[in-house]
């Protein structure tokens, strides 16, 4: 079971088990109906009957309080009713039992309910901070299009090390998607600071390497205020795009983040970059040489950009998801349609599972003479 979230659209995937768990909240009815039923036809040797108190204490793991009770009553009133049938059922013992399982599904049921409740707001919490962190994208910044994805590999998880941000800057739009290494709240806070950096740094920068050295800083800051155990391994991926005004070209710095793809008039290339570029918080240990290169985006293009999350995707075989063959296979749709198709296709490939956060980006620079109608 997973959940499913699509910034700027969120959607929330129902869980395919939801019938089933309808089907089980009757459970202790069924329970119930099935001891009475063979409580009076059996021969009192068996004494079903004393199987009654488990009708209660099944009710407490998913019904309130009152129902609980209610349903506790009606087999004290069943018992009851078989000792005008069998006098020798030992009644007063069953009473007895039924009573105190009761009195104490009635109380599991009421703590059950406090713990749902507030389990409940801090979901409701961690969705909030979601916004905040991974902020709903814009569809369009200026001529270019920008719709997102992100996937959570567990329901419980609301905010993950994946991360991604888009700004219009004075010098052109401006992306970034990226991944902490590590889980949990000490992978958000890296992610929290990489991102807060970005949104000044974005505008502020005029070349992308002046933005790799203040994401570096951030994060070598807040590593120095909130320490772990292991530092050295507390590091994170991140691919910046530049897209300067008018489009033409789009300018990369890859710091150890997969390839992103770019689709080109039906072909696929993966953009490697020329010299490999250490990762966020890795700088000091294998050096801060950053290299920008710049690719042809041309009206009509359509750049992908990914977390591991996605090509790292495994079938039931353990082969990874084939994301470049993938792509070749995609035609020109618009970029919402292509991560939507994504999406399906990677929980198809992985039946369902995806052991890994999933956050990718879709850019197009969209053909403005194909939309123009003819004159």
């Amino acid at each position: 079971m997973h959940f499913v979230i699509t910034l700027g659209r969120r959607r929330r995937r129902r869980p395919p088990y939801s019938g089933r768990w309808e089907a089980a909240r009757l459970s202790p009815v069924i329970l119930t109906i099935l001891i009475a039923g063979l409580a009076f036809s059996t021969p009192r040797e068996i004494a079903v009957s004393r199987l009654l108190p488990a009708a209660p204490a099944l009710a407490a793991a998913m019904w309130p309080v009152l129902p609980t009770i209610l349903l506790g009553t009606f087999c004290l009133m069943v018992m009851i009713g078989l000792s005008f049938v069998y006098t020798d059922l030992g009644t007063p013992y069953t009473v007895a039992a039924i009573a105190a399982v009761t009195l104490a599904a009635a109380y599991a049921s009421h703590v059950r309910l406090q713990r749902e409740e507030t389990l409940f707001h801090v979901r409701l919490v961690a969705d909030a901070a979601q916004e905040v962190l991974l902020r709903p994208l814009p569809r369009r910044i200026e001529d270019v299009e920008i719709e997102s994805l992100y996937l959570a590999a567990q329901e419980q998880a609301r905010i993950g090390g994946d991360f991604y941000e888009a700004a219009g800057t004075p010098y052109g739009v401006r992306l970034l998607i990226g991944d902490v290494r590590g889980k949990g709240l000490s992978a958000v806070g890296v992610a929290s600071a990489v991102i807060s950096c970005f949104r000044e740094a974005a505008y502020e920068e005029p070349d992308l390497r002046g933005i790799v050295h203040r994401l570096e800083t951030s994060i070598t800051r807040h590593g120095t205020a909130f320490p772990v155990q292991d530092l050295p391994e507390s590091f994170a991926t991140a691919l910046i795009a530049e897209i300067p005004h008018g489009g033409g070209h789009v300018r990369l710095l890859n710091c150890g983040h997969p390839p992103p793809l770019l689709a080109h008039r039906g072909k696929i290339r993966v953009l490697e970059p020329t010299t490999p570029s250490a990762p966020l918080n890795l700088a000091a240990l294998i050096g801060d040489h950053y290299c920008v290169d710049t690719v042809a985006f041309a009206p009509g293009d359509q750049l992908l950009l990914y977390t591991d999350g996605v090509s790292e995707t495994r079938d039931r075989t353990g082969e990874f998801f084939p994301l470049p063959d993938w792509m070749r296979r995609q035609g020109p749709e618009p970029p919402r349609e292509l991560l939507d198709r994504l999406h399906r296709d990677l929980l198809h490939y992985s039946g369902g599972r995806l052991n890994d956060d999933i956050a990718a980006l879709a850019v197009r620079y969209p053909n403005i003479r194909a939309q123009e109608p003819p004159a």
